[in-house]
């Protein structure tokens, strides 16, 4: 994989979503400019529908911009996700009817790979994620935490150059939640892919990222970005450093009010925050 590989860049992006079913047209995004470089873990938070799952959207090639332009390696973004880019979402995305081998072979033999490759992706994934004792096994009869590493394995052995994340621990308990950021770092810096994540986990944010991006309310627009400055080499450990909390009240003291003002609380937050 180039060192160069996986860069995104945005310009003067927006999503206006058509008027319908008596509602008026709807800016969901931007306008949006920014540049991810290639192997950085950039993470976006802000308000509930603000539009970060439309930005991911039109940076995995599923939805157009309705204005500017956004590029992968220099390349456009449109007409469907281009070869090199993975996802994880929040859902599970097993194959029910597949055992765990099967589900993390299944994106190699769509594409054709000889079996002979398939073998040595899929078992040193396996492997890897600390699933091989569990290759047998069905999805039901998994944890959803293990269940999540499956479908990372099944991103993993196709070696992106680009890995969206769409709140994919948001379904898991806080504990597990770190277990598995630690295995996602270890996977990133195994492929070194460019990751971008959205999540509401303002923690999560600050322990797995190089940087991170606040959204505004909607329409959404990148207000502060936050560089977290850690080695390469972290893990979940990096919570007891002493400056995780100020990144986390940073990423708060953005978030806040436009958190509020999608709620539509702005007064209401006022005199609560009046001296009583």
């Amino acid at each position: 994989m180039s060192a160069n590989s996986g860069k995104i860049a945005l310009r003067g992006v927006t999503k206006v979503f058509a008027a319908g079913n008596g509602h008026g047209a709807v800016e969901a995004l931007g306008p949006v400019d920014i540049d991810i470089a290639g192997g950085e873990f950039f993470s976006v938070v802000g308000p509930s529908g603000c539009g970060k799952s439309t930005l991911l959207d039109i940076i995995a090639g599923l939805s157009s911009p309705t204005t500017g332009e956004a590029d992968f390696d220099g390349k456009p973004l449109a007409g469907g996700v281009p070869e090199g880019v993975g996802a994880v979402f929040q859902q599970d995305a097993s194959f029910f009817w597949l055992n765990v081998w099967d589900n993390v072979a299944f994106g190699l033999r769509r594409k054709g790979v000889d079996a002979a490759e398939i073998r040595r992706r899929v078992s040193y994934a396996l492997s890897f994620m600390g699933l091989t004792e569990f290759a047998s096994a069905y999805p039901a009869q998994l944890s959803g935490g293990m269940r999540q590493r499956v479908c990372i394995a099944r991103t993993f052995v196709l070696k992106p150059r680009l890995l969206l994340l769409d709140e994919p621990f948001g379904a898991l308990d806080q504990q597990t939640r770190l277990v598995m950021g630690d295995e996602l770092l270890r996977v990133w810096r195994e492929i070194g892919a460019t990751v971008i994540l959205i999540t509401h986990s303002l923690e999560e944010a600050a322990m797995l990222s190089d940087r991170v991006a606040v959204m505004s309310a909607r329409p959404g627009r990148f207000i502060d970005f936050v560089v977290t400055r850690w080695p390469r080499s972290r893990d979940s450990r990096i919570i007891a450093d002493e400056r995780f909390g100020g990144i986390t009240a940073r990423l708060w003291g953005s978030l806040r009010e436009e958190s509020l003002k999608s709620l539509g609380n702005i007064g209401g937050a006022a005199m609560l925050d009046e001296p009583r």
